[in-house]
C-alpha cells in the first residue's frame, strides 16, 4: 500500500499498484515495479556485475571515510558514496574479466579543495608501527595547521584496513600509526587526507605507496 504524506497531488511512498515511491535526496522518485528478466545475462553483463561488485564491496569498508571525503564533491541527486563510487569503477580498478582487482595507487575516498598532504612519506623502521609524515605546505592554499589527518593503511594478504581518523593536525608533521602484530613482514598501501577543524572540508586522498611492515 503507497502512503501520500503531500496531499493529493504529491508523491508517495511504498508500492501502489504497479508503481513504487522512493523519497531519494529530497526528491519524491516514482517508478515501475521491476520485473526479471527472463533472458540469461549476457558475458558483458557478467563481467559488469563482478566489477561493480569488486569496487562496492572494497569501498564500503571505508563508507565512514567517503561520507567526510567526498562530503562536498557530489552531485544533488547522488550521495557521497555513490561519486565516490563512479570515480573508482572508472580509474581504479584492474585486471582481466572476470578476475577484477582494485588499483590500489589509483584509489581514491576523499575529493576536495582542502589542501592535501605535501611530501608526504611513509617510515617502517619500528615493530608493528608505521610512521607518516608530510609538511605544513599549503598547495592550494586552502587549509590551517588545525586540519586533521586521517590515515589509511590497506593490507590485501589480511585482506585488513587499519583507518584513523583526526589523527594528528597538519601542524604536527607526523603520526606513528600502530598495525596490528600480524602485519609484521606484510606489504601494505598508505593513504593519507585532511580535512578541515570544522569538518566541513576535505582535501583529495593521497597514495603514498606500498610498503614493507617490520
Amino acid at each position: 500500500m503507497g502512503i501520500q504524506h503531500w496531499g493529493a497531488f504529491g508523491g508517495f511512498q511504498n508500492q501502489t499498484g504497479p508503481l513504487v515511491g522512493h523519497w531519494v535526496n529530497g526528491q519524491n522518485v516514482i517508478t515501475a515495479i521491476p520485473h526479471p528478466s527472463q533472458n540469461p545475462p549476457s558475458v558483458t553483463q557478467l563481467n559488469m556485475r563482478t566489477k561493480f561488485k569488486t569496487v562496492v564491496s572494497f569501498l564500503r569498508r571505508l563508507t565512514p571515510l567517503i561520507r567526510v571525503g567526498y562530503q562536498n564533491s557530489h552531485k544533488e541527486t547522488q550521495t557521497a558514496f555513490n561519486a565516490c563510487f563512479v570515480d573508482n569503477y572508472a580509474n581504479a580498478v584492474t585486471g582481466v574479466a572476470p578476475n577484477y582487482l582494485i588499483d590500489y595507487p589509483a584509489l581514491v575516498y576523499s575529493k576536495g579543495q582542502l589542501s592535501g598532504a605535501y611530501n608526504a612519506e611513509v617510515v617502517t623502521a619500528v615493530a608493528d608501527t608505521i610512521q607518516f609524515n608530510w609538511l605544513a605546505t599549503l598547495a592550494t592554499g586552502i587549509g590551517a595547521p588545525t586540519d586533521m589527518a586521517t590515515l589509511v593503511v590497506y593490507n590485501p594478504v589480511k585482506g585488513q584496513f587499519v583507518t584513523l581518523v583526526g589523527a594528528a593536525a597538519r601542524s604536527a608533521l607526523t603520526y606513528n600509526l600502530l598495525v596490528p602484530g600480524d602485519f609484521s613482514g606484510d606489504d601494505v598501501h598508505a593513504y593519507i587526507s585532511f580535512v578541515s577543524a570544522n569538518g566541513k572540508m576535505a582535501s583529495d586522498s593521497f597514495y603514498i605507496g606500498e610498503f614493507t611492515v617490520v
